[in-house]
């Protein structure tokens, strides 16, 4: 694997500024963080292979740990203090995985925290790296024990729209009344001059008020929700559909969906609200975070195998408990334990 320039340009600004891996850098640093993308291909060229086999599992992740420091041109330490995460300065932990159960110990997941997950083999040879972040990782568990599960209760009222609030004062600086999405990606990452504004997507989405769609059956969420995706981006102006299981859904647009059948709001292990920063890149110098988003959320009745929207509201996250109150979560586990889907490495 042949690492690209800008790989290149953050190991060496890393070398050259002499840091540690404790030395933290802010997330989405044009010159010292390393994207989650480059991240994964930059530990693949220099992990894929490593042998493990016969060192006791403590040698077995302090090896893994000094070629992580040595792939990233970080110095490695005398010894590697518990730290939380480990890697302070990229902000990951190092997950080495035998098996596709992936535990967690004594801590949240964080929206913008990374997981470097290392799969190993049979024979205990490193075959392949995933870099993956808290809001995807959340994404993954299927048993409910996630440390924390967030909830809130929608309160219908005779609007069939609303439009809650508007943009924090970081999405108005960079938001636009107009812009053509044709040629964009929706699950690509945001950029700074392509972000419509929460008044802009309201006028857009609220036409879909009155809109059905077949109804894919009561144990199929997950195809509901994609379908009314499909009529979000066409209303938006995008010329396709993509859905890649990140956070926020329409990631280009910063805007999570949520298409209600009951009032009761799974929001998962991000709370809208959060002040943590999320692992994307600064668009003109900010950093985004869960409150930053904007939430699009979308009531219906189902009758006669049709799914009816019926109401329309959006918010960002900074203000969404003020008018859709929080339910107290579960409370949290000493070890969270997410099975990895069989293709979780392909």
């Amino acid at each position: 694997m042949i690492l690209n320039s800008s790989t290149n340009f953050y190991v060496n600004n890393i070398k050259n500024n002499n840091l540690s891996i404790y030395d933290a850098v802010e997330i989405g640093d044009p010159n010292f963080w390393i994207p989650s993308g480059e991240l994964q291909s930059l530990l693949n060229n220099a992990l894929v292979g490593v042998n493990l086999e016969g060192l006791p599992l403590r040698t077995r992740s302090k090896v893994v740990k000094e070629k992580v420091c040595i792939a990233l041109g970080y110095p490695i330490p005398k010894s590697f203090k518990k730290t939380n995460p480990r890697f302070i300065g990229q902000n990951f932990d190092t997950y080495i995985q035998k098996s596709n159960n992936l535990q967690i110990w004594n801590e949240e997941i964080s929206p913008s925290r990374r997981y470097v997950l290392i799969q190993v083999s049979d024979s205990d040879i490193i075959s392949k790296i995933k870099v993956i972040n808290g809001a995807e990782l959340s994404v993954l568990d299927t048993t409910g024990k996630l440390t924390s599960k967030y909830q809130a209760i929608l309160k219908p009222n005779s609007k069939n729209a609303e439009l809650v609030s508007t943009d924090t004062e970081t999405l108005k600086s960079l938001a636009k009344e107009s812009v053509d999405l044709t040629l964009s990606n929706p699950a690509g990452l945001p950029e700074a001059n392509r972000i419509l504004s929460i008044e802009s997507i309201y006028c857009k989405l609220s036409k879909l008020v009155g809109k059905s769609f077949v109804d894919t059956g009561f144990d199929q969420e997950r195809n509901r929700g994609a379908e009314l995706h499909r009529l979000i981006c066409q209303e938006l102006g995008y010329s396709n559909y993509r859905d890649n299981g990140q956070f926020p859904d329409i990631r280009h647009q910063l805007l999570e969906v949520k298409l209600q059948t009951s009032p009761t709001i799974d929001l998962g292990a991000i709370k809208p609200d959060d002040e943590n920063v999320l692992d994307m890149p600064k668009l003109n110098n900010n950093q985004i975070r869960p409150l930053d988003v904007r939430y699009a959320i979308f009531f219906a009745n189902i009758s006669n195998g049709m799914v009816n929207l019926t109401h329309f509201y959006i918010t960002s996250g900074q203000c969404f408990f003020n008018r859709f109150p929080q339910m107290l979560g579960k409370q949290i586990n000493k070890k969270l334990q997410i099975p990895l889907p069989p293709y979780f490495f392909d």
